[in-house]
């Protein structure tokens, strides 16, 4: 059986030096073994023990022997252990006695060597037989949790290109691509992954509508699915003009507006440090930010000169815009499509990014084709690309998509029945040359994933390596159910009147107060919700009616279930195993509410500093405190189980997939970090932003999943009433205090 320390075995040009182990002398002068051995293990054993005494008398002539003979002999695959070990007796070579089948996992992907043709002569010429150089693994690479000499802090090092992935989305317009997209970015972002959206559809848009050429080098479509900083936030009153609100595009493709009836989400805050170009990012509240600048310098290239004004003339972009047999407008809606890529090339070879989405419909075979051709020119065989397609076979699903589509910037104050009759004819015409994803994939071994009904059944194909591992994973676990996510932290304890971190110490009679008006207050949410969804349920109507403003959402429907047991979800109450975390849910009735403790929401360990004020900290490690400062996300506390914001995304995972999965309402109480963590997640937050949250305590938050973003509130306890009061406009913002 092979055996996988062999080295002989691995390279024929050095002599193979057998373990000390794997003597027979030292092997029987040792204790047994306390694991317990198989039958074939002990007849072997008793077998070449039975030889020491003749290899003991000819010692001296087979060390001799072995000196000059090539020991490279191949071992026999698994049940030949005893027969090969038997006719080895005379070569002079110790055997390691095993058991152990051979595995049937493949190997991980290898990264073909990049040497230059000089270096490649000098070792052709040098006469040696060593390979020119070793193929690198591509095994997997996470922030916090691994580390090399090329990536000392956990992310693909820029040679690994091996490593990184582009998804190219497939699917016709109205089948979740975009919602999908802004899903996976959001998640591979949160888990430090550097991830970027390239949206050919954003391009399209202002390229066709203004007539000016495209320009392969403008940066304006890549979204980056962690854009919303903290530091540029804008108050209310401070918000740019209606004009620039305009032309703002909603992830879903709604016009934003300052309406926050109708389940319709805010315009999006500003951030005025964005350079002068086209822009097209995710904020916080799920919206992008407006291909206007924001210093009024619109549609300035990368080196700050404007383009030249085109007389060419504007296309619209109705259903005849993508007849395939429009030449001019398909020709157009091709370079387009091309320098979108381009971009998410530099993007990956580059710029650092591990992860490229290119979002487009991609539903003609020959435009995957040149999408293949075209990464394999720039980058080669190494880069891994992974095909995604959604479909929709759903009638109520799919129409659900539709009429979202009719709020979008293409149908944008449009009557909604005329509005739909257009898009209806525009899928017609990408349907007579679609392709799905299938036959020609699996003839050429190309990895490829095909969702149907946004979930509801995944088909995957060849998958390899991490983040297209990790991708299949996520796209397995959520859904498009309306429901409700709280997130607080526990009530105060009696640390917490002692300036302590770390610890678990109970509430102090305030946090009681606090514990009880939760239970109230989410007991009295929960009914209203049921009695808003059946409102909306009622004044949802397809064909859309003039003054309709409210879609309805695109949920798989479940023909089996009435509408009743659809509308009256479940409430789960999920706490750290910590006292403090436990206490403030325990007022919850457990007839009403899942309650359930997860080792996974404890606080962050504090490791030798658990039970110390942040003032002893900074006298007693004056060194560590002023590291932590300058880092914190990146910071692990010294001691046994110290822990830093890294290590919680990564045991804060299987939470986030579990709450992206089910269907029900859940109240997460946790604690500081673990409250910072998941509301980077669902709010999209930056990487920088993320271990400086401010959530004290007696906050509590509310998220809504929506279509394309998430709808955000946040509510907070009064002492004096013994209630909660929602916060207007609550916008997050950075910790005052620099060492929380």
């Amino acid at each position: 059986m092979p055996h996988s320390n062999d080295e002989a075995s691995k390279n024929p040009s050095q002599p193979h030096a057998p373990d000390v182990e794997d003597s027979l002398g030292d092997r029987s002068s040792r204790p047994p073994p306390h694991r317990r051995q198989s039958q074939h293990s002990i007849v072997a054993k008793s077998a070449l023990l039975n030889l020491t005494a003749l290899q003991a008398t000819n010692a001296t002539s087979r060390e001799d022997d072995a000196a000059v003979r090539d020991t490279t002999i191949p071992r026999p695959a698994l049940g030949g252990s005893l027969k090969w070990a038997l006719s080895q007796h005379n070569n002079g070579v110790g055997a390691a006695l095993t058991d152990t089948p051979l595995s049937t996992a493949p190997n991980s992907p290898k990264m073909s060597p990049r040497t230059s043709p000089t270096l490649h002569a000098q070792r052709k010429d040098s006469g040696s037989s060593t390979p020119s150089i070793r193929p690198r693994p591509t095994t997997l690479d996470i922030p916090g949790l691994t580390k090399s000499k090329v990536s000392p802090d956990g992310r693909i090092a820029q040679r690994d290109v091996g490593a990184k992935l582009v998804i190219v989305m497939v699917g016709l317009p109205a089948r979740g691509k975009s919602y999908i997209t802004k899903k996976i970015a959001r998640y591979l972002n949160w888990l430090q992954h550097d991830t970027r959206i390239f949206n050919v559809g954003a391009r399209r848009r202002v390229v066709a509508a203004s007539g000016r050429p495209d320009s392969p080098k403008r940066n304006g479509f890549a979204i980056n699915g962690n854009t919303a900083s903290l530091n540029g936030i804008l108050s209310r009153d401070r918000m740019a003009s209606p004009e620039v609100i305009a032309a703002k595009i909603l992830m879903n493709g709604n016009g934003a507006t300052h309406d926050r009836s109708n389940d319709i989400l805010p315009p999006p805050a500003l951030d005025p440090n964005q350079p002068s170009m086209l822009t097209d990012s995710i904020l916080p509240n799920g919206s992008r930010a407006s291909s206007q600048s924001l210093n009024g310098h619109a549609n300035r290239s990368i080196n700050g000169s404007h383009p030249p004004e085109s007389s060419a003339e504007t296309m619209d972009q109705n259903a005849e815009f993508f007849d395939p047999n429009n030449a001019k407008a398909a020709q157009l809606r091709h370079q387009l499509a091309m320098s979108t890529l381009d971009e998410l090339l530099d993007y990956i070879l580059d710029e650092g990014g591990s992860v490229g989405i290119f979002d487009a419909t991609n539903s003609t075979l020959e435009r995957r084709k040149a999408i293949m051709d075209k990464i394999k020119a720039r980058a080669g065989p190494e880069l891994n690309v992974l095909f995604l397609e959604s479909l929709c076979v759903d009638e109520g699903l799919l129409e659900s998509n539709m009429r979202l589509k009719l709020s979008g910037p293409d149908y944008k104050d449009q009557d909604p029945v005329s509005a739909l009759a257009d898009f209806r004819k525009r899928v017609a015409m990408y349907e007579r040359k679609y392709v799905s994803l299938g036959a020609y994939e699996e003839k050429n071994d190309m990895p490829y994933i095909q969702m149907i009904d946004v979930g509801r059944k995944v088909v995957s194909h060849q998958i390899h390596g991490f983040l297209s591992a990790q991708t299949v994973y996520y796209l397995l676990n959520f859904n498009l159910s309306p429901r409700q996510i709280w997130i607080t932290r526990h009530g105060q304890s009696m640390d917490n009147l002692r300036g302590k971190i770390g610890g678990d110490s109970e509430l102090s009679e305030n946090g009681h107060r606090y514990a009880r008006a939760l239970t109230r207050f989410i007991k009295q949410e929960r009914q209203i919700w049921e009695v808003r969804q059946e409102d909306k349920a009622r004044s949802t109507h397809f064909p859309p009616q003039p003054g309709d403003s409210t879609p309805p959402n695109p949920e798989y429907s479940n023909h089996g279930d009435d509408s009743d047991n659809q509308l009256s979800k479940n409430f789960c109450v999920w706490t750290s195993m910590l006292q403090r975390s436990i206490q403030t849910a325990e007022y919850f009735d457990e007839d009403e509410f899942d309650l359930k403790q997860m080792k996974m929401l404890d606080e962050l360990n504090a490791g030798r500093m658990e039970g110390m004020t942040y003032e002893q900290i900074r006298t007693t490690y004056t060194d560590e405190y002023e590291l932590r400062k300058r880092d914190k996300l990146h910071y692990r506390y010294p001691g046994a189980g110290g822990e830093g914001y890294l290590d919680i995304i990564n045991r804060l995972r299987a939470v986030i997939v579990e709450v992206e999965r089910m269907t029900d309402h859940v109240l997460l109480v946790g604690h500081r970090s673990v409250a910072r963590v998941l509301l980077a997640y669902f709010m999209g937050l930056k990487r920088e932003d993320v271990a400086d949250l401010d959530v004290p305590l007696g906050m509590l938050y509310m998220l809504e999943p929506k279509p394309y973003g998430v709808e955000f509130k946040a509510y907070r306890y009064d002492s004096q009433s013994d209630s909660f009061d929602m916060v207007p406009n609550y916008e997050l913002h950075r910790s005052n205090g620099p060492a929380e």
